[in-house]
């Protein structure tokens, strides 16, 4: 059975080569769920959606890297968008995130605050929550989402 960063090298060629920008995927064997989450500088409509969801859903059956059934689901990563790559932070400076974290960092698994740096050298980020500010390690971040905010 295939892990996501398996399913990732063969799941992001194809949305490149279908002209859209692979932003990430989720597999939860749990619940059976493939979600790739595409992106394009002109927005995603339903039926890029579609047009991905056809073309990865013949690639994974021929390829059959899950072996099983499971439920695969296209989507843009909309304004709650999970973030999986530290590149992905840069451009949300400013913005507010939640991040739960895969260990407790000064005593906690989940940080909700505004994105105030991004360090690469460092590989970290930090988020400032009150009058707190946090230095998260990019290693320790479980999953980051943005909290839409409407002004």
């Amino acid at each position: 059975m295939a892990n996501e960063a398996q399913l990732q090298s063969i799941i992001e060629p194809a949305v490149i080569d279908l002209g859209f920008d692979f932003w990430g995927l989720e597999y939860r064997t749990g619940a059976a769920l493939l979600r790739v989450y595409i992106e394009s500088s002109n927005g995603i409509s339903v039926d890029d959606c579609a047009k991905v969801s056809r073309q990865l859903s013949v690639m994974l059956d021929v390829e059959d890297p899950i072996g099983g059934e499971y439920r695969l689901e296209v989507s843009s990563p909309g304004m709650a968008r999970p973030l999986y790559q530290l590149a992905q932070y840069e451009p949300y400076l400013g913005h507010k995130l939640k991040v739960k974290l895969r260990t407790a960092f000064e005593g906690r698994k989940q940080i909700k605050g505004v994105l105030s740096k991004v360090d690469a050298a460092d590989n970290e980020v930090a988020i400032v929550a009150g009058e707190d500010e946090w230095l998260i390690p990019f290693e320790i971040i479980e999953s980051a989402n943005l909290i839409p905010q409407f002004d």
